[in-house]
């Protein structure tokens, strides 16, 4: 008797857990709790009557059956990419939900703002917004915009340079007061300077005004930008920051201004095939026009 294919919700589940590495991880990743992705997994073994995973030192590890199950489980998720945009792409109305992706530094200090407008604006548009500093894939509608620091590159997607963010120098008033404002690139060096953990972003920046430096040379760390610029906020030094964020905070103020440091692309990136959809179409247009003008602090 000929197999029935498994549901793909199974399939999905599976795909989950084998490339998280675990029941907790995937259920983070997908936000399916632990034990219904425990009961697919058990269920897709039972229907195709094999094991798929075994438990490893780190967590689930793929059987040779499993392991055997990825290609096409995934050609299964981009079939079912592709079918979703395509029924995405018909929608002709200024009514449903938007999902927009950005950086946590974007989507706590900027976006907010911006969203409330288009709110106001678009009272039938209802949004999604996602802060992930990893890149969610559009074709997979994990987001339906992305708003990117980077020139995207991926096949299928539909992407626009809408704006260059200029970037600033920032200390609390409070450590100005205590340390003295900075009148030159050597009195610069001599404060202490905030970080980034692994990042190597600040220490080729410096390299490129012929600054060479390691990390010890940063009293302070941190690769989260959120917290960096709280650390800022908080005294502990001087720290960049895109001008838009650091003139509307006023618990710091902006020093070295004679330090021309690079501005910061901001790139638009939707799926090609849901480009004239109303609504993203309509959401992409204001994000594009509202980056274009940034608010006065």
């Amino acid at each position: 008797m000929e197999r029935s294919p498994p549901d793909w919700t199974l399939i999905r589940s599976f795909l989950a857990v084998a490339e998280a590495g675990s029941l907790s991880a995937a259920a983070r990743d997908t936000g399916i709790s632990q034990p219904t992705l425990g009961r697919h997994i058990r269920q897709i073994e039972a229907e195709l009557g094999a094991e798929l995973f075994a438990r490893g030192r780190r967590g689930l590890d793929l059987t040779a059956a499993g392991a055997d199950l990825i290609a096409p489980a995934r050609e299964m998720r981009a079939a079912a990419a592709r079918l979703n945009l395509a029924a995405a792409a018909r929608d002709t109305g200024l009514r449903g939900t938007v999902r927009i992706t950005a950086s946590h530094i974007v989507a706590h200090h900027i976006l907010p703002a911006i969203l409330a407008e288009l709110r106001v604006a678009e009272p039938g548009i209802q949004i999604e917004l996602v802060a992930a500093d990893t890149s969610d894939n559009l074709l997979f509608r994990e987001a339906d915009i992305a708003l990117r620091m980077y020139r995207p590159t991926q096949l299928g997607i539909v992407a626009r340079h809408i704006a260059d963010l200029p970037v600033g120098l920032f200390a609390a008033r409070g450590y100005l007061d205590r340390m003295g404002r900075p009148a030159t690139h050597d009195e610069l060096l001599r404060h202490d300077i905030l970080g980034f953990d692994r990042s190597p972003l600040i220490i080729d920046t410096l390299a490129a005004y012929g600054v060479n430096v390691g990390r010890d040379f940063f009293p302070v760390r941190c690769d989260d930008q959120n917290i960096y610029w709280n650390l800022v906020r908080a005294g502990c030094g001087i720290g960049a920051s895109q001008l838009w964020i650091g003139d509307a905070e006023p618990l710091v103020e902006r020093v070295a201004p004679f330090l021309d440091l690079p501005a910061m692309p901001v790139w638009l990136a939707a799926p090609e095939a849901l480009r004239l959809v109303p609504r993203l179409r309509r959401v992409w247009d204001f994000l594009a026009e509202r980056f274009r003008v940034p608010p006065l602090p």
